[in-house]
């Protein structure tokens, strides 16, 4: 794996800026770029994957929809199984859900109601953490399915955003910071 500043290098130069989306004033970080590389991508899911290697997680969640590109991508890579948190109204069968704000507005994420078994140790992941309400409220539906989040991953970190501080005390760790 590269060193730290080198993959947050690599996620820099992988990313691109889309102004005005969703909304006026938004500046969006493209992930496709990075994820169409293999190479970069690659190093990006090893960089995620190396504190987990020996232990420590049974499973691994990811937020819809690039979340799930991550998510599922890491645990192939550490042999683990993988929980969609999805907008709401995509999952069948029994859900749990919360709602919450985002920068531009508010959303509505669900989990299946027996995702995990009660203690089971999850990863959670996105691609980007930016003020920190859905990785709060992901992070929260899945302590109330009976799973116990040990991080929040991301590979990018809209820093001047807040969303690390939104998540309190709960431990964080993204590849690269903007801001």
């Amino acid at each position: 794996m590269p060193a730290e500043a080198e993959l947050s290098a690599l996620v820099a130069r992988s990313l691109r800026d889309v102004p005005d989306f969703p909304r006026p004033g938004v500046v969006f970080k493209d992930v496709t770029p990075l994820v169409a590389d293999p190479a970069a991508f690659g190093a990006v899911v090893r960089g995620l994957a190396e504190p987990w290697r020996e232990g420590g997680v049974d499973l691994v969640a990811g937020v819809e929809a690039r979340g799930f590109v991550v998510g599922a991508a890491l645990a192939h890579e550490l042999g683990l199984g993988f929980v969609p948190v999805r907008k709401a109204g995509k999952l069948p069968g029994d859900t749990v859900e919360a709602s919450y704000e985002l920068e531009y507005g508010s959303a509505t994420i669900e989990v299946h109601a027996d995702a995990l078994a009660a203690g089971q140790r999850v990863l959670l992941v996105d691609d980007v953490l930016a003020t920190g309400g859905t990785a709060l409220a992901a992070w929260d539906l899945l302590e109330l399915v009976g799973g116990t989040v040990v991080e929040f991953g991301c590979v990018v970190e809209l820093a001047f955003l807040g969303g690390r501080a939104a998540l309190g005390e709960r431990p964080v760790r993204s590849l690269h910071r903007v801001g």
